[in-house]
């Protein structure tokens, strides 16, 4: 019998699907934008942070096969969630119930010992607790609402976990970019932004970060994707990218 505290919805045109619970957190655009933007290439150790049910690296791991992913997330159930939905789409991935502002000892015990990842991928929770209030959901609320450290700390966790030389892909709001080039400034460089806007003619409400672990290059702003044109309607380039069918500029091989 169905669990009817859960829905199974399809992404990337079908291809992958996904159960999910009905209250909480639920996955949609941003997911699927963050794992369009990730480079990877078979055989790298890919770790997805804050991973809910799976989206973003399963969604990953489906369209660059054979990546050693690991899922990482805090909240049991949802761990429990993304552990089927991998089985489900016969997709190999280790999932690890833990709290990414754990202690390095605690990351290697789970075997994610620092220098390790090629890739690391993150979709935190971003809505400024000052200006967002809360979900009565305390699922949602833990997913969607920052603390002061909820950037440092993942970002401080993804530095000791990548090789040098990593990538690290991000996506936050937009108007919180500053925060984002500031939490980067030690230890990361090569730093590359692509604003997404919802409305093309009004500022990004997501920017798409990445950054190289020890990197040098000079930083770079991409030219802006946008996910509806002037009249409302699908922008026909989000779309083939929200079936599976593009990535994001960078990720291209």
């Amino acid at each position: 019998m169905a669990d009817v505290n859960t829905t199974i919805d399809a992404f990337l045109g079908g291809q992958l699907r996904l159960r999910q619970p009905v209250g909480g957190h639920r996955a949609g655009h941003d997911a699927i934008l963050l794992a369009a933007a990730t480079s990877a290439q078979p055989g790298d150790r890919v770790v997805d942070f804050g991973a809910g049910v799976g989206t973003a690296g399963l969604a990953l791991a489906w369209r660059v096969k054979g990546i050693a992913l690991t899922l990482l997330e805090i909240d049991p159930q949802l761990a429990e969630m993304a552990r089927e939905n991998a089985a489900a789409n016969r997709i190999e991935a280790r999932v690890v119930a833990m709290d990414i502002a754990s202690s390095a000892a605690a990351f290697a015990a789970a075997g994610l010992p620092p220098d390790s990842a090629d890739a690391v991928l993150m979709n935190p929770p971003f809505n400024d607790v000052a200006r967002h209030r809360a979900s009565p959901d305390a699922a949602r609320a833990v997913a969607h609402v920052a603390t002061s450290s909820t950037l440092q700390d993942w970002i401080h966790a993804a530095r000791r976990l990548l090789r040098s030389g990593g990538a690290l892909t991000l996506i936050w709001r937009g108007d919180g970019l500053g925060e984002v080039l500031a939490a980067l400034e030690t230890g990361f460089g090569s730093v590359a932004v692509l604003p997404v806007h919802g409305d093309p003619a009004k500022p990004a409400i997501r920017v798409l970060v990445r950054a190289i672990k020890g990197g040098r290059a000079p930083a770079a702003i991409h030219p802006g994707i946008r996910l509806r044109d002037a009249l409302g309607a699908p922008d026909p380039y989000i779309e083939q990218m929200l079936a599976g069918e593009a990535t994001l500029p960078w990720a291209s091989p």
